[in-house]
């Protein structure tokens, strides 16, 4: 495997797939805040920073910043710092945050909306609100975790903007532009980004086992495709051995991402 390829460790999971995606976002991040949200993209920021992003900060979920890094779920043994919400508004404001958030819908240009679904006067499903969405794409990198790729998350146009996209952001002018980027989106089926001329969606890699044919029916709308789509890089056996035994030995992110 990739190197560290060692007998008798059983082959790579989607689910680790996804959890490996999700860590890359955080390469080489610095001391910033990671603020995961959603199973996977939690373990991937700790194996980011049990590995290749050893300065990167965590929190307990609330206003506890941690200094080890213990498995998902479990309680922190060591507090570094004190982050209420207050302090929290200033890292975000000054780009020293990498949100990773989930979209209910999500379009070409990275429009995300978690707010509802419908007409805005009579939607046909209410969900969690605009929240810190704009501020969040605004003022610091965000990406996205999508565990179900589908036509009804990728579409052509999102029903209720909550976290800007690029063509929104560039119509409003510098003052949206300045600081706002989306690194990466992850799903189950692959990895996308917007290193296109015209900022629009990209598949990044597919994670293996998936068809081009998967991804291309599953979005709502036309994705830029490379010639050549490389698979989602595999994890070593060091870090299986981190997701496996040290950050989720529960397997929950196998009920996330099921095989």
């Amino acid at each position: 495997m990739s190197g560290t390829e060692t007998t008798g460790i059983q082959a790579p999971s989607r689910a680790e797939y996804c959890v490996v995606a999700c860590a890359e976002a955080w390469r080489d991040a610095g001391e910033i805040l990671a603020s995961p949200m959603g199973t996977v993209p939690a373990i991937g920021a700790r194996l980011a920073r049990l590995t290749f992003s050893p300065e990167l900060l965590l929190t307990d979920g609330e206003a506890l910043l941690i200094a080890d890094t213990p498995a998902v779920g479990a309680t922190a043994g060591s507090i570094e710092g004190w982050l209420p919400f207050r302090q929290h508004l200033t890292l975000t404001a000054t780009g020293r945050r990498h949100v990773m958030m989930g979209a209910s819908q999500i379009d070409r240009h990275g429009n995300q909306n978690i707010s509802c679904i419908g007409d805005w006067a009579r939607p046909a499903r209410q969900l969690l609100g605009v929240r810190g969405a704009p501020v969040n794409t605004l003022n610091n990198p965000t990406s996205y975790w999508v565990p179900k790729h589908s036509a009804r998350v990728f579409v052509e146009h999102v029903d209720m903007v909550s976290g800007v996209g690029y063509d929104r952001a560039a119509a409003a002018g510098p003052s949206a532009t300045r600081f706002h980027r989306i690194p990466e989106v992850v799903s189950n089926l692959g990895v996308f980004d917007f290193e296109t001329p015209d900022r629009t969606m990209r598949l990044r890699s597919l994670h293996p086992g998936v068809s081009l044919e998967q991804v291309t029916g599953a979005t709502g709308f036309a994705l830029t495709v490379p010639d050549e789509v490389p698979f989602t890089r595999e994890p070593t056996a060091a870090e299986l051995r981190l997701i496996r035994e040290v950050i989720d030995p529960k397997g929950l992110r196998e009920r996330e991402v099921p095989a």
